[in-house]
């Protein structure tokens, strides 16, 4: 089987889930300034353990997680098992940098993939390949480290291999000790520190040697603006979807060879992946369900992230848009799961998915007098509401010889869910 089949093959089940729940959550929820802290300030080991001295989730629970991505529409999650300042969340042999040595007492990982499994939800490990924490990790000179600059690190002495060996044997506890895992969410590749530098080769065999059905990102060997994985004949590091950060491709993913190339975007909801206090610009239901589409259309998933705080609790204004979207997928999911790309071209009123022959047409503006689906006229056996099955009359009205189409009466001047309407388009 070829690389190109066997991630087809793989992937087949994560493309029809199509809406995930991302969740950074570390340390860096006390400072509450973003999951990059440490290197933008400059802060030091020394400085970084108060955090870890009071970390102490008192209100986390993650079954209420697991219950709001459910009732989101969400279908797998993804959780920071260790970010770029080292510290795990999950209980390491290897270290002591993790919560069972916090106020916290426990392994926290442990408990979200329980609450998660419990709700059916499929579950996802990120793992950070950098370690600011890390001894042998390289601090001076290198273009990120919370380090680089300071003067008492510039002849440190580093063992790379070291590092490399601790990295390994925590991705193998990863993938040991919870049972099954979907999906392995490696970040981040940069400058020289990429790909084989990883071992990355190795490592990707130990993973599908333990964890024969799980899928991996493409950060091995690339950053979230680019890379692996787009090659005529990837290496074995590319692993099985692309990863595009904060953006959502223009037309999907292809390869060098023209083939779609599995794809996630990953998106905040509001400006930062870790919790940040002051940061209230958050997306609204709308935006989110207009992002799903759109991923959807172009034959894509969304990783939709949450911030956690301190006390180990969603923030309120994440809950509230994500119950809303939850409301919205609970009439309309059919359109997403399992939905893609259209054999139509993109309207100029919203956007098309397609499943086998059934059409999705997601409206976004209404327009006036009848509503018209280009490039169907004498396509399409039966239209209705989705939302709630209602009939839609398809008629010729006495403009058509001007305008050709597929016509249907939507019956106010409004649309029905300005959210989102979606027409489901049974087509001959």
């Amino acid at each position: 089987m070829t690389f190109y089949e066997a991630r087809a093959q793989r992937t087949k089940p994560f493309l029809k889930d199509r809406f995930g729940m991302f969740i950074h959550w570390g340390l860096y929820a006390i400072p509450a300034r973003g999951e990059w802290v440490r290197s933008f300030e400059h802060i030091s080991n020394e400085d970084y353990q108060q955090y870890f001295d009071e970390f102490n989730p008192v209100h986390y629970d993650p079954k209420a997680w697991a219950k709001l991505a459910r009732q989101a529409g969400m279908k797998y999650a993804v959780m920071t098992t260790k970010h770029h300042d080292g510290f795990c969340l999950f209980d390491s042999q290897y270290t002591n940098y993790t919560a069972m040595n916090t106020p916290a007492g426990r392994d926290l990982v442990r408990e979200y993939v329980d609450a998660f499994r419990a709700e059916g939800i499929k579950v996802g490990f990120y793992y950070s390949l950098i370690d600011w924490h890390h001894p042998d990790y390289p601090a001076y000179g290198d273009r990120i480290h919370p380090m680089r600059d300071n003067e008492a690190y510039k002849n440190r002495m580093e063992n790379f291999d070291n590092y490399l060996a601790y990295m390994h044997n925590q991705v193998r506890e990863l993938c040991e000790n919870y049972g099954k895992i979907d999906i392995m969410w490696f970040d981040y590749s940069y400058d020289d520190m990429t790909g084989e530098k990883w071992e990355a080769t190795k490592l990707i065999e130990m993973i599908r040697t333990l964890q024969p059905g799980i899928i991996i990102d493409n950060r091995l060997g690339a950053s979230g603006d680019g890379g692996v994985g787009l090659e005529a004949e990837p290496p074995i590091y590319a692993g099985d979807f692309y990863s595009p950060e904060q953006i959502i491709p223009t037309e999907g993913v292809v390869d060098e060879l023209d083939r779609p190339v599995p794809w996630e975007a990953c998106m905040t909801l509001n400006d930062h992946w870790g919790y940040v206090a002051l940061d209230k610009n958050y997306k609204t239901a709308q935006n989110v369900v207009h992002m799903l589409i759109e991923c959807v259309s172009k034959g894509g998933n969304l990783l939709l992230n949450v911030g956690p705080t301190a006390k180990g609790e969603i923030p309120h204004e994440s809950v509230a848009v994500l119950e809303k979207v939850g409301h919205w997928m609970h009439d309309n999911s059919a359109s997403i799961y399992g939905c893609g790309k259209a054999d139509f071209p993109k309207p100029e009123w919203g956007r098309y998915t397609q499943r086998g022959n059934i059409l999705y047409a997601h409206i976004f503006e209404r327009g006036v007098a009848a509503f018209r689906f280009d490039n169907l006229q004498g396509k399409v056996k039966k239209a209705r509401l989705l939302r709630d099955g209602s009939e839609l009359v398809l008629f010729e009205p006495w403009y058509s010889k001007y305008q050709q189409g597929a016509f249907v009466q939507l019956g106010t001047a409004e649309l029905p869910d300005p959210m989102g309407t979606v027409v489901e388009l049974e087509l001959l």
